[in-house]
């Protein structure tokens, strides 16, 4: 396509526009396109006659023309840049949704990945970030699995922001609903912080009466072990309910008797003997009833006890060794005393315990004192942040001289193992406080706050507990030693 131009007011010059229309180059595919302009300017030289006139008129239409001749120029470069780019933008374009065809979409993360990425954050210490991951976690309709592990790991970290309600909100849902076990809250060392507080005794009595709120698994362990303790007693719950029902129905049959007996007339019984078979009928019924209620009292505070027992079990202790243990670890071998009261008495009564270690020994008692508020204590000085590294310290070559000090060494060592079984350090003080107040509450004698000490059997069982700080001597009375035939028994 050709277009001519002629500048009005002259008739020597000439402006000329050529352009090709767009076409496909040859090297390439796609839609580029190049764009060809030629421009032609032409000079007439005019007459002698008016070259006067006209030679700064032609001067300056001759500048115009060349000025528009750049624009024209100017203007189909650059249409020729943008349309090299769009060509490249939509070979680009076809490329990427060819890859996104070929790629699969990603979706939201599942609940187990949440699930996992909040026990990395929990690790690391972010509380904050991993509870988010939890509770989104329950948000994206997880497996019954999925569900558990979020709600007590969400548990866990409300654990470590002190957050007692919502913990115990979030164990209570995955008691009941997801079936976690109990026992999983008492040996998980996270939960610690957790037992020693009002929201656990009330979650653990909770799941020691059962029911739908909470789920049975709880109380049907306690049921076997209060089985094992007394294997009669449902024999016996069994028989007062036949004997009552039985007493029961021999009352109906009596009743039309007795009634026929009062009208008197012909074929009556006589209402003495009557009244006798009536009266025993329902005195049978209300002894049976009686011995089955109080029967089953005896059942539920035997529950109780086992519970506490169980929760006694899972207190941790530090040994001379510095090997940290439960109280579990140590039945069948050793018995436990536990002596509670303010740093002074405590100092005392070790003191004269010192009078009597051998005999002790013998017996297998394990001291284990704790102060009161020693919990609050550990609370308050709880480190923050990261604690600094110790400092390596340069080993020293080994000489002739250092034969004394190894030999002391030797002797400390031995010394260590008789204190080992000796005396034990109480781990987790407020946990070990919220314990004794318990027991304290079941107690009809004893205050709370009160100093008591309470002796543990080698079967992990309560032996017996008292007032104040023990007396050893009647102690050493009590106890019989490892090697007696009691003891076997005991075990």
């Amino acid at each position: 396509m050709a277009q001519a131009y002629a500048v009005s007011g002259t008739q020597g010059i000439f402006f000329s526009l050529d352009q090709v229309n767009p076409r496909p180059a040859a090297s390439q595919k796609g839609a580029s396109s190049h764009l060809r302009c030629n421009c032609s300017l032409s000079i007439v030289q005019p007459s002698a006659k008016n070259s006067p006139t006209l030679s700064l008129s032609i001067l300056r239409r001759r500048n115009a023309v060349r000025e528009s001749c750049v624009l024209k120029n100017q203007a189909l470069w650059r249409l020729q840049k943008i349309s090299k780019r769009a060509s490249v933008v939509a070979e680009a374009g076809g490329d990427a949704e060819t890859t996104t065809a070929s790629r699969p979409t990603e979706g939201p993360p599942s609940a187990k990945e949440c699930v996992e990425e909040g026990l990395k954050l929990f690790q690391k210490g972010r509380i904050r970030d991993a509870l988010s991951n939890f509770d989104r976690a329950l948000d994206l309709s997880p497996k019954d699995e999925e569900a558990q592990a979020a709600l007590y790991n969400k548990a866990c970290c409300h654990v470590q922001r002190e957050e007692w309600g919502p913990a115990y909100d979030a164990l209570r849902v995955s008691l009941s609903t997801y079936n976690l076990k109990f026992s999983t809250i008492l040996n998980d060392p996270d939960m610690a912080p957790f037992r020693a507080t009002k929201e656990f005794t009330k979650l653990r009595n909770q799941a020691r009466e059962g029911g739908q709120e909470i789920g049975q698994g709880y109380r049907r362990d306690l049921k076997l072990i209060s089985e094992v303790q007394a294997p009669f007693r449902g024999v016996r719950l069994f028989a007062y309910a036949g004997l009552s029902a039985a007493a029961g129905i021999a009352t109906l049959f009596t009743i039309p008797r007795l009634i026929n007996a009062v009208k008197g007339g012909e074929g009556a019984l006589p209402l003495l003997p009557e009244l006798q078979n009536i009266g025993i009928d329902i005195g049978g019924i209300a002894v049976f009833v009686a011995l089955f209620i109080w029967d089953k009292r005896k059942e539920n505070e035997q529950l109780e006890r086992i519970a506490r027992d169980e929760t006694l079990s899972r207190l941790p202790l530090r040994l001379q060794s510095g090997k940290l243990v439960e109280l579990s670890q140590l039945r069948e071998n050793t018995r436990p005393l536990i002596l509670v009261g303010d740093k002074a008495s405590l100092e005392r009564t070790l003191k004269k315990a010192e009078r009597y270690r051998t005999e002790l020994l013998a017996r297998g008692v394990l001291i284990c004192p704790l102060a009161w508020g020693a919990g609050a204590e550990q609370l308050a000085r709880k480190p923050k942040g990261f604690a600094p590294l110790p400092k390596k310290v340069k080993k020293a070559s080994p000489t002739m001289d250092d034969f004394e000090s190894r030999l002391k060494a030797q002797t400390a060592k031995s010394i260590g193992e008789v204190e080992r079984r000796y005396r034990a350090e109480v781990v987790s003080p407020a946990e070990w406080e919220q314990w004794v107040r318990e027991q304290q509450s079941v107690a009809k004698d004893v205050k709370p706050g009160e100093d008591v000490y309470i002796i543990l059997r080698l079967d992990g069982r309560v032996r017996r507990s008292g007032r104040g700080m023990p007396d050893w001597e009647g102690i050493l009375g009590e106890l019989p030693e490892l090697d007696s035939v009691l003891s076997k028994l005991e075990r």
